[in-house]
């Protein structure tokens, strides 16, 4: 392994650590109703755990509800039961051929705990693009002990993938601040 593949590796690691929290942040519910909410519900079809978005339509039917339209009509009370059991604090309804779920106003306390939520998010990444450093850096290490590249070259790698580590920091820090703002705004 060449000192340039041990950046790549870890710029990679970076990266799906960044995409990971990107996904956590999107199930945080903001005041408004999008379907991203309900994408990790699982729907028992037929005897088997399946998503929501296989059994179903998801619209949104105003600002505040989400339409779920089930392409089996037997499958109403199915959804209704999955939906209300993943603890999402949501109350679906059956009405006609779909199930309408409102998504309730949050109150400032349920804000700041969305807020506290998306930082302790926040902190995890952070976590996991400093332990992707420090492998970087173990390899970086073992690599001179192998004398397989000299200490200066070590040294220059090192400093190159902390530079990445705090673009990748700073990107984290980004992310949190837009979703506190989408949060907190009412």
């Amino acid at each position: 392994m060449s000192l340039a593949d041990v950046k790549k590796n870890a710029q990679e690691r970076m990266t799906k650590s960044i995409e990971t929290l990107r996904a956590d942040l999107a199930k945080v519910r903001t005041g408004r109703a999008h379907t991203g909410i309900l994408d990790h519900v699982m729907v028992d079809y037929y005897g088997s755990p399946t998503p929501l978005s296989g059994v179903a339509n998801l619209t949104l039917a105003d600002a505040r509800t989400i339409a779920v339209t089930p392409y089996e009509k037997k499958m109403l009370s199915t959804i209704e039961k999955a939906i209300r059991d993943a603890d999402l604090g949501l109350n679906p309804s059956t009405m006609g051929d779909m199930v309408r779920v409102p998504t309730p106003p949050l109150t400032e306390e349920r804000r700041k705990e969305m807020v506290k939520l998306c930082k302790s998010e926040a902190e995890d990444a952070k976590i996991a693009v400093r332990n992707i450093r420090r492998d970087a850096n173990e390899q970086l290490k073992k690599m001179v002990k192998d004398k397989t590249a000299s200490e200066d070259d070590e040294r220059r790698a090192s400093d190159e993938i902390q530079k990445l580590t705090d673009k990748f920091v700073a990107d984290i820090d980004k992310l949190v601040a837009e979703k506190e703002k989408e949060v907190l705004t009412v």
